[in-house]
């Protein structure tokens, strides 16, 4: 495991002039490397959940920048605010202010709160990214208060603490929600960046997130003839299966036990739900990744198993 403090930097953020904290690691050499911009989870910031990235840009020679973002979900300066877009695409300038980076090949990675994170900038900002690997992804954050609320899961108190009061009573929370909610803004980011979406069937039962956030906003992305129906996404929430018309044929080693059991295909988005829960898979995205070329069509290839690893993503 390597220690994070070598790593610790501040970058300018553009909007307010604030410095901000990030781990950032330099490729090795001179010459133009792509960049991975990875994203914490909703409940954690700059300081956790590092070395997986790190190890597998340190196997490819990527650089690598993990932000704070203005930290854990629960504040009003959180949660997808204004400052957080900005600290996201500043801290892509700072990186390009200090080395050489391959600006065809620039990502974005992040699972459950950084799930989105990753989803509200695909939209947000979707010039700067090759590609989007978005994991067990909130998509609709007044839906989810609703969602966490019934479910008595804390997570709505941390949304009513950074939106002002409850979106589903107050107005101008509701408005909050919305502001922040990547469904606000992803029918406007259809084809103009690579995003893949991945999330267990089991999230929202033995994970936090119900799979319906990941439909969701694929829906947004998707040609009208390839979305999900009501009926078919509530179906697979309730029953934590799929249906025999949507099963998937076929295997991606990549995912190693967490067996795909349903994929789709639109224009520049893909989803896959796995034999798992509230999961990001490591491997998969860094497979993905290393196919995507920022001008060329979309490679819809997850990589090996070698690269595969999870994290069961609990907040």
């Amino acid at each position: 495991m390597e220690q994070q403090d070598q790593y610790k930097i501040e970058f300018l953020s553009e909007i307010d002039q604030t410095m901000q904290p990030a781990c950032f690691y330099k490729a090795e050499g001179d010459d133009p490397r792509p960049l991975v911009v990875a994203l914490h989870t909703w409940s954690f910031g700059w300081d956790s959940c590092w070395n997986d990235y790190l190890l597998r840009c340190q196997r490819r020679n990527w650089h690598l920048i993990y932000p704070h973002f203005r930290g854990p979900n629960w504040t009003p300066e959180a949660l997808g605010s204004d400052l957080v877009v900005s600290d996201l695409k500043s801290c892509v300038d700072y990186v390009k202010s200090v080395c050489k980076v391959d600006m065809d090949r620039i990502y974005l990675v992040g699972g459950s709160g950084g799930g989105h994170a990753s989803l509200l900038l695909a939209a947000r900002a979707s010039a700067i990214w090759t590609a989007v690997s978005s994991w067990c992804p909130i998509s609709d954050v007044g839906k989810w208060h609703q969602q966490c609320f019934e479910k008595q899961r804390h997570y709505w108190k941390h949304i009513e603490d950074a939106c002002g009061g409850n979106p589903a009573t107050d107005a101008k929370a509701a408005a909050e929600a919305a502001s922040r909610s990547p469904v606000t803004y992803l029918a406007d980011a259809k084809n103009k960046t690579i995003i893949d979406i991945g999330t267990g069937i089991h999230d929202g039962h033995t994970g936090s997130v119900p799979i319906c956030q990941a439909f969701e906003a694929f829906n947004l992305l998707a040609e009208e003839a390839d979305r999900f129906s009501p009926d078919e996404i509530n179906h697979m929430v309730e029953t934590e299966t799929i249906p025999a018309h949507l099963q998937f044929q076929g295997d991606d080693p990549a995912y190693g036990p967490y067996k795909v059991l349903l994929r789709r295909i639109s224009g520049n988005t893909r989803i896959t739900i796995f034999e798992g829960s509230h999961d990001i898979l490591y491997g998969p995205s860094f497979g993905f990744f290393d196919q995507q070329v920022r001008g060329q069509a979309p490679v819809w290839n997850s990589g090996d198993v070698y690269d595969s690893g999870n994290n069961a993503l609990t907040k």
